[in-house]
């Protein structure tokens, strides 16, 4: 039966411990209770160190689900869980959408910016046609000079794409010194724009249009400056994220332990649990989702799943246990011995404790991202000997009845 996802609801789910389904009959889930009980008894698994705490956890999913207040408790409180679920993911879908909006105005006014820089350059170029009409690649350095800095003119050397283009505007300019400036100039200008097709699909629909109006210098300029700056741009448009989850032990948890979580696309990914971490908690690795050409890298993002364990159940930071009790130490009180988070620890049991009752040990629990720890949370548990006795049968006839022997 598959498990029943509660968000922050950190209940385990007594249906899925019993085995029934969330709308079993009362006698289903006694019958079950039966079963499982009996097979799971510590007195027939002695060999097995975990089987008192599954006897105790069975117990407890069976008077969570017997009682039709706390069953219906339990009910309301994980239909109220997952409506909430479902409500902060729209909600997420929502802000994303509006996310990407801002995103989308920011890199238009961007690109704006960068076409009125590069056309009021042009006009200074044009104006001062004698330097121009020496078509060297200085002349492209010093334009890139003015508008990026002397950081972008370097890595347009640096790299064999901006020689072969440096090589393209100065063939050009030779050419344009021996034509006029028309139709044989807007020729020129669609062949070096056909020649670096790569450049301006990695520049975005926007900034095309605006540079085909543009002289053949400027053209092949603006190439250069969005091949080594438009991936660095903070207007581009973020990739989508990539969300998964991953099961982690209560010993993960305790240990800070690194993780290795498989993405949708197949991609493995890496990461040490921060403290802080408990069940549901969100992880968001940024810049390690999906990446797509012309876009910022989106995040992974990891929600976490605490694996069911035979020794605590978990509660925020808190860690629960149950201890058995037989009568005669509940009503006397008694030492024992329990297995904590970080080996075995010594519990004092008061006289007269009942199956209400719980011992709180601090420090024992989940590290808090704040420091320090949450608790561990002793629950007792009566259970009854394995076989009757007959003077302690007596007994209780004779408290209930009124006869003192």
């Amino acid at each position: 039966m598959p498990h029943h996802n509660t968000g922050g609801f950190d209940m385990r789910d007594p249906y899925k411990i019993l085995g029934v389904k969330r709308d079993a009959a009362v006698d289903e889930i006694k019958a079950a209770w039966r079963n499982m009980a009996k097979s799971a008894h510590p007195d027939h698994n002695q060999d097995d160190p975990t089987a008192t705490a599954r006897f105790a956890e069975i117990g407890r999913a069976y008077e969570t689900l017997k009682d039709p207040r706390k069953r219906s408790l339990f009910d309301n409180a994980l239909r109220m869980a997952e409506a909430k679920k479902h409500e902060q993911t729209i909600m997420q879908q929502r802000q994303a959408a509006r996310e990407a909006a801002v995103r989308a105005k920011a890199a238009q006014a961007n690109a704006e910016r960068v076409m009125e820089e590069l056309a009021r350059a042009a006009q200074k170029a044009a104006a001062d046609g004698s330097r121009q009409q020496a078509g060297s690649a200085e002349a492209a350095d010093e334009m890139v000079d003015r508008i990026f800095g002397a950081q972008a003119r370097a890595a347009a050397g640096g790299q064999a794409q901006g020689r072969a283009q440096q090589t393209q505007y100065q063939q050009a300019q030779n050419q344009q010194t021996q034509n006029t400036q028309g139709d044989a100039g807007r020729r020129m200008d669609g062949d070096a724009a056909e020649a670096d097709t790569k450049g301006d699909e990695e520049a975005g629909e926007a900034g095309a249009n605006a540079a085909a109006n543009l002289s053949l210098p400027l053209s092949i300029l603006t190439n250069l400056v969005r091949r080594f700056t438009g991936a660095k741009d903070t207007g581009l448009e973020k990739a989508p994220d990539e969300v998964t989850t991953a099961t982690v032990t209560i010993d993960d948890v305790l240990k800070s332990g690194w993780i290795t979580a498989a993405l949708p696309e197949g991609r493995e990914i890496g990461f040490a649990l921060p403290a802080g971490t408990t069940d549901g908690h969100e992880i968001r690795l940024k810049g390690q989702g999906f990446k797509l050409p012309g876009m910022q890298r989106g995040d992974a993002v990891i929600n976490i799943r605490i694996a069911p364990d035979p020794r605590f159940s978990v509660d925020g930071f808190d860690l629960h246990a149950v201890l058995p009790l037989s009568i005669e130490n509940a009503v006397l009180g008694t030492e024992a011995r329990i297995e904590g988070p970080s080996g075995p620890l010594n519990v004092t049991i008061p006289a007269w404790s009942g199956s209400d009752k719980t011992i709180r040990i601090p420090g024992q629990g989940l590290p808090r991202e704040e420091g320090g720890r949450g608790d561990l949370v002793v629950e007792l548990r009566i259970i009854l000997w394995e076989k009757p006795d007959d003077k302690i049968t007596d007994l209780m006839r004779s408290m209930r009845e009124g006869l003192f022997l």
